[in-house]
C-alpha cells in the first residue's frame, strides 16, 4: 500500500493507493505553522477513518509546492507510518523530458500533472490545474514537457474583489443561474464562473493554435469541477491526476528510495 501526498499553498491532498486502485482521498488545510507530530496525528486519524492497517502501507511519496511544510510533512509520515517518504524533486526519475529555460525551476505539481497525463491519455495534451493558482500545461505530441502558462486562481480573483471593492460582498462558488445578472451577486457568480470558463475556452484555443493540432485537454484540481462544466471544449475531468501522477513516480523510483 501505497501513501501519496501532494502539498498545495491552500490543501495538502492525500490518499491511500493499492495496486494502482485508489482507495480513499482527503483533504487537510495546509497550514505552515504546523509541527510534525501535528501532522502525524491528521495523517493517522484520516488513515483510520478509511479503514486502513497502517501497517499495510509501505511506501510513501510526498510532491510540495510549500517547502516550508515539507520537512514536517516528511517527519509526520515517519511518526504516523513509521517509513521513510520518497520526496519529488531533484534526481527523481520522471521520464519526463522538459524543455524549459530552467527545467528545475517547473513546480513539482506540474511534473506529477504531467506523469499522470501521458500514461494515461493522449497527446499532446493540455492540463488545466485550477487551486490556489489556475495553472496550464502543455505536453506536444512527442511528450515533452514544452511549457504553460499561470495565473491567478479563481478564489484568489474573487477574494481580491470581495476584500478591495468595498460594496462587493464575499460569495460562493454556487451555479449562475444566467449570464445577465440581476443583482450583485448574480452579476459576481457570472463573472467569476462563466468568465473563467471563459478564459478557459479562450486559452484552449490559443495553445492548440500554438501546438499547431487539437490536444487533449485535461482538468484537475478542487475548483476546475466548478468551471468546466460551463465550458464549449470537450474537457476531461479527472480529480484525481496528481495521486495517479505520484504512483507512477513511486513505481519509477521505489528501487532508489
Amino acid at each position: 500500500m501505497l501513501l501519496v501526498i501532494d502539498v498545495g499553498n491552500t490543501n495538502i491532498v492525500l490518499g491511500c493507493i493499492d495496486n494502482d486502485e485508489i482507495k480513499f482521498t482527503a483533504r487537510i488545510a495546509t497550514d505552515r505553522s504546523h509541527t510534525a507530530d501535528q501532522y502525524a496525528v491528521q495523517i493517522k486519524s484520516i488513515i483510520e477513518l478509511y479503514k486502513i492497517n497502517s501497517k499495510s502501507i509501505n511506501g510513501s511519496i510526498i510532491s510540495s509546492v510549500v517547502p516550508p511544510v515539507l520537512n514536517a510533512l516528511r517527519g509526520a509520515v515517519r511518526l504516523s507510518v513509521g517509513i521513510e517518504s520518497l520526496i519529488v524533486g531533484p534526481g527523481v526519475k520522471t521520464g519526463l523530458n522538459i524543455l524549459m529555460d530552467n527545467p528545475a525551476q517547473v513546480g513539482s505539481d506540474l511534473i506529477v500533472n504531467a506523469v499522470g497525463a501521458i500514461n494515461e491519455y493522449k497527446p499532446p495534451i493540455v492540463i488545466f490545474d485550477m487551486g490556489t493558482a489556475t495553472t496550464i500545461s502543455a505536453i506536444d505530441k512527442n511528450k515533452n514537457y514544452i511549457g504553460g502558462s499561470i495565473l491567478p486562481g479563481v478564489k484568489i480573483s474573487l477574494d481580491a474583489l470581495s476584500n478591495t471593492a468595498a460594496q462587493l460582498p464575499g460569495i460562493n462558488l454556487d451555479e449562475p443561474k444566467r449570464i445577465i445578472g440581476k443583482n450583485t451577486v448574480e452579476c459576481m457568480r457570472s463573472g467569476v464562473i462563466l468568465g473563467n470558463a471563459s478564459m478557459v475556452d479562450g486559452m484552449i484555443d490559443r495553445f492548440e493554435q500554438a501546438l499547431g493540432e487539437k490536444a487533449t485537454i485535461v482538468a484537475t484540481g478542487g475548483i476546475s469541477k466548478f468551471i468546466v462544466a460551463h465550458c464549449c471544449h470537450d474537457i476531461i475531468y479527472d480529480r484525481d491526476l496528481l495521486l495517479k501522477g505520484l504512483n507512477i513516480l513511486y513505481k519509477k523510483n521505489k528501487n532508489f528510495c
